[in-house]
């Protein structure tokens, strides 16, 4: 019996590594394919525990998730202008078609990223080519994305890949013509500046020489309302001084004269030289002259 343990031990780890290399799991994320010979025998699409035949089945896995391709460089593109544009763009794909995707591009993701490049460049190249320079940056860029999508899964589906999304990240002139743009722009820019000041110049001058009429309009009204004011005001005191003269004309001498003196002598340094026989003196000699 005890000859026979290291005959069964021996038997159980050949078992166990039988077993070990029959068994494979696939991930949730994952397809795999099994390989007889080098001929694909089944596709696994589903997760969970698998049986292969050792030595002469093999099993490669395929990640089934959303990938990615980002242009590292943009890429040069002529629109129907005859100007260049660098374009920023990613795509969004996967793989639906597992045995098909093996044959084609060899299960190689490098050789899949490359054709789906090679076709979405291919069809921006058509694209831009019929479009100005407003279009594919604002005017129809949406609509460019979606034909560029439409084409590239139409040509993934023949490598067992589908295109999701396909998405131009940044649509630039080139540096030499981009200042040349700027510096176009400036100018009408400055143009435009230069004609707003002009209309505002001579707004402002239209408006001043506006208020300005007005102003001597003004003037004028004022100067004629004054005049006749103080003429009727004139009128009013003449007929005043008439009626008051016409009631008592000696008592109304006898008022002007003091009103005379008071604004001859105001001031102690003013001097007059008149003849002491002066009508001026008249009340000044005789304050009862004329009762």
């Amino acid at each position: 019996m005890k000859q026979n343990i290291p005959v069964i031990i021996a038997v159980v780890l050949t078992v166990l590594v039988l077993f070990g290399v029959s068994v494979y799991t696939v991930d949730q994320r994952q397809d795999a394919i099994v390989f007889q010979l080098g001929e694909v025998v089944s596709v696994k699409k589903e997760p969970g525990l698998y049986f292969k035949l050792p030595l002469i089945q093999n099993v490669r896995f395929f990640d089934k998730r959303i990938l990615t391709i980002d242009t590292p460089e943009p890429e040069r593109f002529i629109t129907s202008e005859k100007k260049n544009v660098l374009v920023d763009s990613f795509v969004k794909w996967r793989i639906v078609d597992v045995k098909q995707y093996y044959v084609s591009v060899g299960g190689d993701e490098t050789r899949a990223q490359t054709r789906l490049m090679q076709t979405i460049n291919d069809n921006l190249r058509a694209e831009f080519g019929k479009r100005t320079v407003h279009d594919v940056v604002s005017g129809e860029r949406d609509k460019i994305m979606e034909i560029l999508r439409t084409k590239a899964d139409q040509d993934a589906r023949k490598i067992g890949a589908q295109v999701l999304d396909v998405r131009l990240k940044r649509v630039d002139l080139p540096e030499e013509v981009s200042e040349s743009v700027y510096r176009r722009m400036e100018a009408e820019r400055k143009r435009v500046a230069n004609e707003l000041r002009s209309q505002g110049s001579a707004e402002a001058e239209k408006i001043r020489a506006d208020a300005e009429r007005q102003r001597e309009v003004i003037l004028a009204e004022a100067y004629r309302d004054a005049q006749r004011i103080k003429g009727e005001g004139d009128a009013k005191a003449s007929a005043i001084y008439a009626s008051a003269y016409s009631q008592n004309a000696e008592f109304y001498a006898f008022y002007r004269s003091l009103q005379a003196y008071k604004e001859s002598f105001k001031n102690k340094g003013d001097v007059m030289v008149l003849d002491p026989s002066s009508d001026f003196f008249k009340y000044l000699k005789h304050p009862k002259a004329g009762r």
